[in-house]
């Protein structure tokens, strides 16, 4: 799937995380579907939220190449187009690693 031209390529390190926040609240809405997961997926999320809003708030301004935001915003597209619960929870703890390699942090 090709990006929406309509939505712009994250620029700062603040707007590609916060694509990736969106995109990880919806991967974990998803994986909930999954009753005896429930609290792994809260456990998850909420490490790589801390995570990556840790990462957005020291570095909220920095600019970012137009390399690094096709790379987020394809990552993002790929896990937003998981429908099964399961890919749903190993995209929610695979997408941070890749947004933050990304963007030259350790995940």
């Amino acid at each position: 799937m090709e990006p929406d031209p309509a939505v712009p390529l994250p620029t700062t390190v603040e707007t590609a995380i916060a694509r990736a926040v969106a995109t990880c609240e919806a991967l974990g809405l998803l994986g909930e579907d999954i009753e005896d997961e429930w609290q792994y997926v809260q456990d998850l999320g909420d490490a790589w939220l801390t995570r990556l809003e840790a990462t957005a708030a020291s570095r909220a301004g920095e600019a970012i190449s137009s390399e690094v935001g096709v790379a987020v915003d394809r990552g993002c597209i790929e896990a937003g187009l998981v429908t099964d619960p399961h890919r749903a929870i190993d995209w929610l703890s695979t997408l941070p690693q890749v947004v933050l390699v990304a963007l030259g942090e350790r995940p």
